[in-house]
């Protein structure tokens, strides 16, 4: 009779051959479960890969009142007069199989350089809501202001990450939004400085820094007055309090009075680009724009109102799209032949579209309502690649059937290409976990744009 401590061993030697040819058959571990060891990491399509953050800089242009997508970027001339109106013949771009409205034909040899994205929703048709929503990618009604992308960018790239540029890290032109807190609970000091004025003027007169019909000599002895009878100052030298003014004082003057203010000085531009741009408030608010990015400003917003088209839409759209047309165009092409592009993201949209069918009844004559179930996006630049379409719409532009992008994926997108953490913590006064975004899981959201990332 056999050994029993040799039998044993033997049948431990058979059952490690054993596991050895099932390790070589099927590569797998029998213990993987027991043990936990990790399974490898699948490796990534192009279609889920996180980009590498490039953009240094923002062009967002706010098309304020919310703009018709069927007589813009998601045309629809076989769905009839009662949708399309007189936009019966939609214009092929330079790039094979995207049309876009035969009124925008200077954007249309642009294509290579944005994409659209067409499934944009988020089911809001009230102004203040939907431009909340647009705006910050946060539902309104939970007792919470969100800051805008613009604040939270002021904060990741400006003040609140040690900025030093005499121009603000956020600039308005020209106007203030006016309908919300855009700085939210982070609080003024990451507000958007609007600039007020009309960049098409005589003059850009930018408010606290170019006043009209004022000399930097006469800036210069106001400023000498103000001190010959600041008294207190004299009384009190050593107060920190007044030392921190005189500190504010300083920059205020380098940048009323030195270089910096150039930056708003249109007319170092030639006359030439500046009539390519349009000689109206947007084109040259488009000019603006790119000096602003080009100084190094992390974020500039151009308040592009006039889309509120609820009567004569067309009569409108007659002058309203050869002016976007022109000055969005030219701005595109002046940022790529100035390597700009590559580093700036533009994205141009409102706060929702306008509603597929035409109202021809008085006293609308051919308008459209507020329509937040499914509008148009342009994105460009800074990481987005060009000559893409992002999502569809049904014949009629009535709903989204294919790939729905939310405000949340949309901002989200940009702050990563931005190298902004959307789900980094955001400081506020109560001491809540408040993040930059919402989580994917916590909304309808479908991802990130990686498809044109």
């Amino acid at each position: 009779m056999m050994n029993p401590q040799l039998m044993s061993s033997i049948w431990v030697r058979r059952f490690l051959v054993l596991l050895l040819a099932l390790l070589c058959i099927t590569g797998r571990s029998v213990w993987a479960d027991e043990v936990k060891t990790p399974a490898p990491s699948p490796t990534p399509t192009p279609a889920t890969v996180k980009p590498k953050a490039r953009a240094k800089s923002v062009i967002q242009i706010w098309l304020w009142g919310g703009p018709s997508q069927l007589d813009t970027f998601d045309p629809k001339p076989e769905a009839g007069s009662a949708y399309c109106g007189p936009y019966t013949k939609p214009i092929a771009t330079n790039v094979k199989g995207i049309q876009i409205c035969e009124m925008l034909p200077l954007l249309a040899q642009q294509a290579d350089k944005y994409s659209l994205i067409r499934g944009m929703t988020h089911g809001n048709s009230g102004h203040e809501t939907a431009a909340y929503m647009m705006l910050t990618g946060h539902k309104p009604g939970d007792g919470i202001v969100y800051p805008t992308v613009a604040a939270i960018t002021s904060y990741f790239k400006g003040y609140g990450h040690g900025y030093k540029g005499l121009i603000p890290p956020s600039i308005m032109l020209t106007d203030g939004l006016g309908r919300f807190a855009e700085e939210g609970f982070l609080g003024p000091l990451y507000k958007s400085f609007a600039t007020g004025g009309d960049p098409n003027g005589k003059q850009f007169t930018v408010e606290g820094v170019i006043t009209a019909g004022i000399s930097d000599q006469r800036q210069s002895n106001r400023r000498q007055l103000l001190h010959s009878i600041d008294a207190l100052n004299k009384a009190i030298p050593a107060n920190p309090d007044f030392a921190a003014l005189d500190q504010g004082e300083n920059k205020a003057y380098e940048l009323i009075l030195g270089d910096a203010r150039k930056v708003f000085d249109l007319s170092l531009e030639s006359d030439a680009l500046r009539d390519k741009y349009g000689r109206n408030r947007f084109g040259q608010s488009c000019l603006a724009a790119r000096r602003l990015v080009e100084s190094g400003v992390p974020y500039v917003t151009i308040n592009y109102g006039g889309w509120d088209n609820h009567e004569q839409i067309f009569e409108t759209f007659r002058r309203k799209l050869p002016e976007f047309d022109q000055g969005l165009a030219m701005l595109l092409q002046d940022l790529s032949d100035r390597h700009l592009l590559d580093t700036t993201v533009v994205w141009c949209c409102g706060e929702f579209g306008r509603t597929p069918k035409i109202d021809w009844d008085a006293p609308w004559n051919g308008g459209r309502g507020h329509f937040g179930n499914a509008f148009s996006v342009l994105v460009a630049g800074g990481g987005f690649k060009g000559g893409q379409i992002v999502g569809a719409t049904d014949a009629k532009g009535e709903k989204v059937i294919e790939r729905p992008v939310y405000p949340q994926d949309l901002i989200g997108s940009i702050f990563e290409l931005m190298g902004i953490d959307p789900d980094a913590k955001l400081p506020n006064t109560r001491g809540l976990d408040l993040k930059v975004m919402p989580s994917l899981e916590s909304g309808p959201g479908h991802g990130r744009l990686y498809e044109i990332m």
